[in-house]
């Protein structure tokens, strides 16, 4: 199946929940009444989770252990291995020695944080359009609707390679132009939000040529132009946080890889199991300095379901990826919230809207046809 026409079947998935129509309709409320909605809506969460989570041992205190890679390293084998390991354990991984400074990662921080502490109108100038760029409200997108009674407790902001209105890629799902809050509000966002996403380009295809490596494929099978799409970046905010509340529910990333990046603050989970009964959630450790890993949805089929993408889950209030519900065999994830305000920054790398994803001939075999 070509990878477009999976993204229009996001696409309609996303339009059933509504999401443009709610972004539109939150523009309706004053600062007030979204506060009171929120507290509401935090209550009624609260007495509908069971305390099954909250009271087991060691809770938020439980972190599961992950392969670190060092991409500066020169041992290339290595890398594959730990990678290779990475994979068939929980579709997690560190990524160290990237080659974007900490200096520049706090300003990339420093800058999130001022866009969301504006007044909620000024935030709401800078609406998400019909491409998916720009600013996300509380509430707007909801990742596990069997499990959450309202959206999920985070503020995002999309931003992706600018696709100018006269470019043929217009007609696409998810390009188009940028949304820029205004230089004389907040000076230098734009060039250093531009700047980031060209790095963490960067980091992604070195990621993409172990991985290929590790499929016994050419180094550079990803990083072509007829495979890699054109990734997009989400900056979130969990506000408020309160203990035992999704910022995001479990979900697994349709693309092939995403790169997280986070402050210091904990609530990442992923579950190795997603059909153990019950399943076991186990938390993932923010490193200062590292990108977290996880493999998406077309990466394990490209990989014969071999490379699993595990189940995150960000229990935060405020912080959700997406509304995907296509593919739900691969690694699931969610965020949980612990009383801090949490920042984070996702990085979602995709394949080209024509490129085939399939069953790749090194991943299969008569003992093990594409499944």
């Amino acid at each position: 199946m070509k990878f477009g026409k999976v993204m229009e079947h996001m696409e309609h998935e996303v339009k059933v929940e509504g999401s443009y129509e709610r972004s539109w309709k939150i523009m309706e409320y004053e600062m007030e009444e979204v506060e009171e909605k929120y507290q509401n809506l935090i209550s009624l969460e609260m007495e509908n989770l069971t305390n099954e989570a909250l009271e087991a041992p060691g809770y938020f205190k439980n972190f599961l252990a992950l392969n670190c890679i060092d991409l500066s390293s020169p041992d290339i084998h290595n890398s594959v291995s730990l990678l290779k390991q990475a994979c068939l354990d929980s579709g997690f991984f560190y990524v160290i020695n990237h080659g974007i400074s900490q200096e520049f990662m706090d300003e990339v921080f420093n800058q999130s944080k001022s866009f969301f502490d504006l007044p909620v109108s000024e935030k709401m100038k800078v609406l998400r359009n019909k491409k998916h760029r720009g600013y996300t409200p509380l509430f707007n997108e909801l990742l596990d609707p069997v499990n959450q009674i309202h959206g999920d407790y985070k503020e995002g902001y999309y931003i992706g390679i600018e696709v100018p209105e006269n470019d043929p890629d217009i007609e696409k799902l998810l390009y188009g132009p940028n949304v820029w809050p205004p230089s004389d509000i907040l000076p230098g966002w734009r060039e250093t939000m531009e700047k980031y996403h060209r790095e963490a380009l960067e980091v992604a295809k070195a990621i993409s040529r172990i991985i290929a490596l590790a499929l016994n494929l050419e180094v550079d099978f990803f990083d072509r132009q007829e495979m890699l799409g054109k990734p997009i970046a989400n900056l979130r905010r969990v506000s408020d946080p309160m203990k035992g509340i999704y910022g995001a529910g479990a979900h697994s990333d349709f693309g092939l890889i995403t790169l997280l990046a986070t402050d210091d603050v904990f609530g990442l989970q992923i579950c190795k199991d997603k059909d153990a009964k019950p399943q076991k959630w186990e938390f993932v450790a923010p490193l200062k300095g590292a990108f977290i890993v996880n493999l998406g949805d077309m990466l394990e089929r490209w990989s014969n379901y071999i490379f699993s993408v595990g189940i995150i889950i960000l229990w935060y209030l405020g912080i959700c990826v997406f509304t995907c519900l296509i593919l739900s065999w691969s690694t699931l994830h969610r965020v949980v919230g612990n009383g801090q305000e949490r920042y984070s920054i996702a990085y979602f790398v995709k394949p080209n809207h024509d490129c085939l994803v399939e069953c790749l001939p090194t991943c299969q075999s008569q003992e093990n046809p594409p499944k």
